[in-house]
């Protein structure tokens, strides 16, 4: 996917200091990997959780719109999608990296690390459907459509819940 960064080749790119002391040494080469992968789930996440934070601070600015206007009930009906997001972020942020801790006690072997990777992918993919259901909350502001797009947001932020919880079965089985 064009634009897409491969955050383990971010950290491991480049001839430097350590690199060649990795290319070297063969047992540093199991730690640095370890540390790199660690690294790399570390920006993965805080790169996921940041995109999603920005949703949840355009579904904030529409509950203040919300509630400016008098309209405590639909409100209530929008904090259930925001609840549903925040959970997620929370998640997302404070999990272990490095996949949950694993990399001591257990090799992940390329074919796990990319599974692993595509869920995240996925996850980073799917904030744009949040921001897709944000816009359409916001455009059907003050019509008959706001609850439909208001229960689509909630919908997909449980999706990504969803998702995250396969995730983390994937972990969980290795």
């Amino acid at each position: 996917m064009a634009g897409t960064v491969d955050p383990l080749g971010k950290i491991t790119a480049g001839d430097d200091l350590l690199g060649k002391i990795r290319k070297t040494l063969s047992g540093f080469i199991g730690y640095l990997d370890r540390e790199n992968r660690r690294e790399a789930d570390k920006l993965l996440r805080t790169t996921i959780a940041n995109r999603y934070e920005q949703q949840w601070g355009r579904i904030s600015t529409i509950q203040r719109q919300m509630i400016e206007a008098g309209n405590l009930e639909q409100v209530d009906q929008l904090e259930a999608g925001a609840i549903k997001l925040r959970t997620f972020i929370d998640r997302v942020k404070t999990a272990s990296y490095g996949y949950a801790g694993f990399f001591d006690a257990v090799r992940v072997n390329e074919t796990e690390l990319q599974k692993l990777y595509s869920y995240d992918l996925q996850l980073l993919e799917d904030v744009n459907s949040i921001s897709s259901a944000v816009d359409n909350v916001e455009a059907s502001m003050g019509s008959d459509g706001l609850p439909a797009a208001m229960r689509h947001l909630t919908t997909l932020c449980q999706d990504v819940i969803d998702a995250y919880d396969r995730r983390d079965e994937v972990l969980l089985a290795l």
